[in-house]
């Protein structure tokens, strides 16, 4: 690749992921309306609920797209179709078995969750009800996760994109029909969630089949279960699930100790939050990038172009990241209006716009450092570095912090947890990146 091609493969690859990117809250806010304009609010709390431990469930299982992702991308800058086809089948059968066990284990499940979760006896029953139908779309959800990482490996960013929009209008669609005209409520959103992933899932098999026919290769058990391979599909895998799990856990106790401090405190923080994911959304589009980039280059055994892709991906992330602290500086309050009315709230925000401003420019070279790391598949040192974050800094620093500063000891503990995240990834990317 001519150096001079890097940033157009970049902006190939990133723009359709954040597009992407971008319909997945769309579809909740959807969701959430549609549940807003019935007759009793219990319906809204419903989805709410039943979201939380979908949401935990499935981004606790999304070392599925970012394995899969690198692990294709290497075999692919290679030019090993054999092991770009391996790297499907062992994905997808993976996926497979965890969904098989979400399936088997629902009742244990829901009965931690909703035991864990706040809320009234008919929000939980309705949540239940909701949980023990969208649990189905759980082998679609999970094979769409490995395909999603497979195409992207595969430099085509295109086949996601129109994947999550279509999914997700169907989605809207179904759930127009369940509610307006089969009168259902939030057992309605459920099963438009679960049809829209298998007919995710059925358009991802036709673009396999049509595409990329050539790696619809068969192996014997004996291949595809190579010992060596499968421990090291499993280590990188472990890795990535600890690594999320931790950044799962720090995300729920901002909301935890959020709602500790007042209701207001949490409701302010949740506003607040929302800049942090629509900024997280085009960030990601550029780490995405850096998965099947970094990982291809890797895969081809070309160092410089190595190097050359991660100097280019950070010229986008510092770009990205200082454009949204200046957007956020001008027009905080304008946002913040679009999204409530209610203006004590948006008062009490204003006090911690320093921390929001300040977020996308100590944020940006974490996001962009995990999707090069991803596509390297240097799992282990994203999973320390993450240990590191979470536990030794993120955690120390709110608790010594919190009897002085209150609601800004949680906004400080996160700019220190995502500050280590990007630095210890940049000290560890000479060994863990370009030596590996």
């Amino acid at each position: 690749m001519a150096l001079k091609k890097i940033n157009k493969e970049i902006l190939r690859l990133s723009i359709p992921n954040i597009v992407s990117n971008i319909t997945v809250p769309l579809l909740g806010l959807v969701d959430l309306a549609m549940m807003g304009h019935l007759n009793d609010p219990v319906y809204i709390g419903a989805i709410a609920l039943g979201g939380v431990i979908f949401n935990i469930i499935y981004n606790s299982f999304a070392f599925l797209r970012m394995g899969s992702s690198g692990f294709t991308a290497q075999a692919f800058g290679a030019n090993n179709s054999r092991d770009v086809s391996l790297v499907l089948i062992r994905s997808l059968i993976v996926a497979a078995g965890l969904a098989t066990l979400l399936i088997l284990l629902q009742y244990p499940i829901q009965w931690l969750g909703f035991n864990l979760l706040d809320g009234s006896e008919e929000v939980k029953s309705l949540a239940r009800e909701y949980f023990y139908i969208r649990i189905f779309a759980a082998p679609a959800t999970l094979s769409l996760y490995a395909l999603y990482g497979w195409f992207l490996g595969l430099q085509n960013a295109r086949i996601p994109m129109i994947l999550a929009i279509v999914v997700n209008t169907v989605n809207i669609g179904f759930n127009f029909l369940f509610i307006y005209v089969f009168n259902m409520k939030s057992d309605g959103v459920a099963l438009a969630s679960v049809l829209a992933q298998y007919s995710g899932l059925v358009l991802a098999i036709v673009f396999l089949v049509t595409k990329y026919k050539n790696y619809l290769t068969k192996f014997s058990s004996a291949v595809i279960f190579q010992l060596d391979e499968i421990k090291r599909f499993f280590r990188v895998n472990s890795d990535i699930f600890i690594r999320t799990l931790l950044l799962l856990l720090v995300l729920a106790f901002f909301t935890s100790r959020s709602a500790h401090i007042s209701d207001e405190i949490l409701a302010v923080n949740s506003l607040l939050f929302q800049f942090f994911f629509i900024f997280s959304y085009f960030a990601d589009g550029f780490a995405f990038a850096g998965e099947a980039l970094a990982g291809k280059a890797k895969g081809a055994g070309d160092r410089s172009m190595l190097r050359v892709t991660v100097t280019y991906l950070f010229n986008w992330g510092w770009g990205a990241s200082i454009l949204f602290g200046l957007v956020f500086i001008a027009g905080l309050k304008p946002l913040l209006w679009i999204m409530t009315d209610n203006q004590d709230l948006i008062n009490i925000a204003y006090e911690y716009r320093f921390w929001i401003i300040l977020l996308p420019v100590v944020s940006g070279a974490a996001f962009i450092w995990d999707g090069i790391y991803i596509g390297v598949t240097a799992s282990k040192a994203m999973r320390n570095t993450m240990v590191v974050a979470s536990l030794f800094v993120f955690l120390p620093s709110y608790y010594l912090t919190i009897n002085s500063f209150g609601n800004h000891a949680l906004w400080f503990s996160l700019h220190l947890f995502m500050i280590t995240r990007g630095v210890l990834l940049w000290i560890m990317a000479k060994k863990a990146v370009f030596l590996e």
